[in-house]
């Protein structure tokens, strides 16, 4: 069996979120510790005890979910649970390259607390959002966009699964955009709640600012293949690392190319790995005759080395 790790991105986080494999795990608890230290702040107290706007301040959630989802894997590994190739949604990619030992703990948790921070800065609050359209394809989104910009940024954000993509941009163009999937068959339309308009064109100040940041991190070659969001292709060597993750802020996740993709490099099962559970449902539609779990505390660790016993 060979066996791809999936790591959640913004969105999954919860107050409580990795306290149980801190107190069950000795690998994890360390994950916890040198990710405090690399921020030189309580991280771990915002994460087990909230409040939960602390948690949701993008600069906190970034480098939260980040280490929740290394701890979470470290946990794995000590149970023998260790992945053959990985991938990441958006933030998640960090996580991926960081378990793939590409990028070292210390420097990614400093990374994505500033790509948050350059991210929430890059548009001013209430003028950006996001929305998922249900129930039509990426080609129908694409001219949604196209017809409803008048002037203004609105692009497809993340391509999720066949029939469910977030579009991002200005606040007005993406209200229209959501009127017009309505009128040319989409199912549901829902405007997300988040902070700015992630994996858009108004992203690319944040993509500039994050340049200088990546510039000053060591990056080693992964371990494993990391599927990797900008265009489902493979990173395999440290000189693809940086360049990618600059262009991600901006660009499309394409999701369901990326599970496909772990499924073309030989992936038989997928774990997601880290808060929520998100990602195991969205590859249940996508590579769905696959055993899929997901392990985000010990409880689902447990449950999910038996699932992947069971059907070796």
């Amino acid at each position: 069996m060979t066996v791809a790790f999936m790591f959640p991105g913004q969105g999954s986080q919860a107050v409580g979120m990795g306290r149980a494999f801190s107190e069950a795990s000795s690998a994890a608890k360390q994950v916890f510790e040198e990710a405090n230290d690399a921020l030189g702040f309580d991280l771990r107290r915002v994460m087990f005890e909230g409040p939960e706007a602390d948690l949701a301040l993008t600069a906190n959630t970034q480098p939260a979910v980040l280490t929740a989802s290394v701890a979470a894997a470290a946990a794995c590994a000590e149970r023998g649970l260790r992945p053959a190739l990985a991938a990441g949604h958006s933030l998640g990619e960090y996580s991926a390259l960081v378990v793939a030992g590409a990028l070292r703990l210390a420097d990614a948790v400093r990374v994505v607390r500033r790509r948050g921070e350059l991210m929430q800065a890059a548009v001013p609050v209430g003028t950006g959002a996001m929305a998922a359209i249900m129930g039509v394809g990426a080609d129908v989104v694409e001219q949604v966009c196209v017809d409803a910009a008048k002037g203004e940024v609105v692009d497809i954000a993340n391509v999720n699964s066949e029939q469910q993509i977030v579009i991002a941009g200005h606040r007005t163009a993406v209200e229209r955009a959501v009127a017009l999937a309505k009128e040319r068959g989409g199912r549901k339309s829902v405007l997300l709640p988040v902070s700015a308009p992630f994996h858009c064109a108004l992203m690319a100040p944040a993509a500039e600012g994050l340049a200088g940041e990546l510039g000053r991190v060591t990056v080693s070659d992964p371990t494993i293949p990391v599927v990797r969001n900008v265009d489902g292709d493979v990173t395999r060597r440290a000189v693809d690392v940086v360049p990618f993750l600059l262009r991600q802020v901006a660009s499309p996740v394409r999701w369901t190319a990326c599970v496909q993709r772990l499924a073309a490099e030989g992936a038989t099962a997928f774990v997601e790995v880290g808060p929520g559970r998100v990602l195991s449902g969205l590859a249940k539609r996508i590579v769905g005759d696959a055993p899929i779990a997901a392990v985000e505390d010990p409880a689902g660790l447990h449950k999910a080395l038996a699932a992947l016993a069971a059907t070796a």
